[in-house]
């Protein structure tokens, strides 16, 4: 599955140096001190779980991060649905290499599989009712990009990266502003001073709110946030095709079809990256 353009390799690398020298430290010494430096062995990935694999990739790019000379097979691409049992990938070489890489490896497998997986059964949900499922910003530190990269093999469609790719004038903006007027003519006026092409969205909790907003016209999206289901339907007949729709909070697997009914453009759900169940995928050694 080709990878979406934000993840390039040489920041995704830097991620991994990070990380094995968080776990590595000043040497593995469980490995150093029980396994011969020449000992040559093979290992399998070995699914304990059904789902949609993620981070097949991102598993091949740290083995060859801990040890170039390591040979690594993918039995399974990204984004495939995968059984118990299933053996995803095989790497061998070094021994003390492969043990090194074993819980970077499926520590990030096993999140980002449990994401794509949750991505795909919500998708599933609401194919047919042309709504888009987007992530949020509700991700783990420094580990954001392996988790919004889950969402994309999961088949979501990723929300802005961060605080510098969209405008999004939540609750506290409006607030400190002083209200959505002064927020979205700020916001406006900022956008043409910086000269980019900046998407403003902006959030409503209720109809009268969302009225507004239409009044000023300069937001490109608006934010439905814990509005009811009829309230939604009702916004959405307001909006009339003027801006963008996105629907947002709380929304799960027992709402998400009814939400994706009122004709909302986009349905975002931070639980796809906060509470997800990882995959149990493990490492096997081939004696």
């Amino acid at each position: 599955m080709k990878r979406p353009d934000y993840i390039q390799k040489e920041t995704i690398l830097r991620l991994i140096d990070l990380a094995i020298q968080e776990d590595v430290g000043e040497g593995d010494h469980s490995t150093l001190a029980s396994v011969p430096a020449d000992a040559q062995k093979e290992a399998i990935l070995v699914m304990k779980t059904a789902g949609v694999i993620a981070g097949v990739e991102l598993a091949d790019w740290i083995f060859h991060r801990i040890d170039p000379q390591l040979q690594v097979k993918a039995h399974a691409q990204d984004g495939d649905y995968v059984k118990r049992g299933d053996v995803v990938m095989q790497v061998s070489g070094a021994a003390r290499s492969i043990l090194q890489a074993e819980r970077l490896v499926l520590n990030c497998m096993q999140r980002m599989s449990g994401i794509a997986t949750k991505t795909r059964y919500l998708v599933s949900l609401i194919k047919d009712t042309g709504a888009t499922l987007l992530d949020t910003r509700k991700t783990t530190p420094n580990f954001r990009l392996f988790e919004k990269w889950a969402v994309y093999i999961g088949g979501g469609q990723n929300h802005r990266m961060g605080l510098y790719d969209m405008m999004m004038l939540k609750d506290n903006h409006i607030d400190y502003a002083g209200g959505i007027r002064q927020a979205l003519v700020a916001a406006d006026a900022y956008r043409q001073k910086l000269g980019k092409p900046i998407q403003i969205e902006i959030e409503t909790r209720n109809l009268e709110e969302v009225k507004e907003v239409l009044a000023v016209g300069i937001a490109d999206i608006i934010m439905l946030d814990n509005m009811s289901t009829e309230q939604m339907r009702q916004a959405v007949q307001l909006i009339n095709g003027r801006m963008k729709v996105e629907a947002s909070g709380n929304i799960n697997e027992q709402t998400i079809r009814a939400v994706a009914e009122c004709g909302v453009d986009y349905i975002s759900v931070g639980s796809l990256t906060h509470s997800y169940q990882s995959l149990d995928i493990s490492l096997k050694a081939v004696k």
